[in-house]
């Protein structure tokens, strides 16, 4: 118990960066996705096919090579990205690729009578997403995004490609320093603590919009 109470401030440090990236991963993310969603069911020829280049791009590469790319790939050709910047504009770029097919499913699930209905209404098509169409969409995608949520958790582990000092970091640094596996089982009991609750808001998020049914 000593020794965990030891350890324990480092992993709660580097805990505190994988919330924040996790975090800002979203905020960035899932606005992000939103729009391009909007762009790949629109009926932009060029703008679709951009956008779907994109999005075939981003999950057919893994998230870690995406972030080698940023961090040390980019400085090549004059880009450069501090560390946690590169970071989040990695995790983003990914994180909206998939967030943006999960909303376009979404919204071409909306029955084509909605739109109709609202233009009868004299509504604009900007009215017309914001008032009628997100909220429907939102109830139908949550248990999507949900699981891409959770899965950010864990992926934010690979941040330590770059040098950053995640939890992953820590407990690998205390452990290699103290030849001991127990930093990696706190590991371990954190990130299930982290989806644990990121499990129940989600659920409580769910039960919110149930009455869409």
């Amino acid at each position: 118990m000593h020794y965990i109470l030891e350890i324990l401030p480092s992993l709660l440090s580097g805990a505190g960066l994988t919330l924040q990236v996790f975090l800002w991963t979203l905020v960035g993310s899932l606005p992000l996705g939103l729009i391009l969603s909007l762009g790949l069911i629109s009926n932009i020829k060029p703008l679709q096919w951009l956008i779907n280049f994109y999005v075939w791009l981003m999950r057919g590469t893994p998230l870690l090579l995406q972030l080698i790319v940023v961090f040390y790939g980019f400085p090549l050709i004059g880009i450069v990205f501090p560390r946690y910047e590169a970071a989040l504009f990695a995790f983003i770029l990914n994180y909206a690729a998939y967030f943006a097919e999960i909303f376009r499913g979404g919204l071409q699930s909306i029955d084509n009578g909605q739109y109709e209905s609202a233009r009868v209404l004299r509504l604009s098509y900007a009215q017309t997403i914001r008032k009628i169409v997100i909220p429907q969409v939102v109830k139908i995608v949550l248990p999507s995004v949900g699981n891409e949520v959770i899965n950010l958790i864990k992926d934010s582990s690979l941040v330590y490609v770059i040098g950053l000092g995640d939890l992953l970091r820590a407990g690998n640094v205390a452990t290699a320093r103290d030849v001991t596996l127990i930093p990696l089982l706190l590991v371990g009991v954190i990130y299930l603590i982290l989806t644990a609750v990121t499990t129940f808001v989600l659920g409580r998020v769910e039960k919110h919009y149930s009455y869409w049914k």
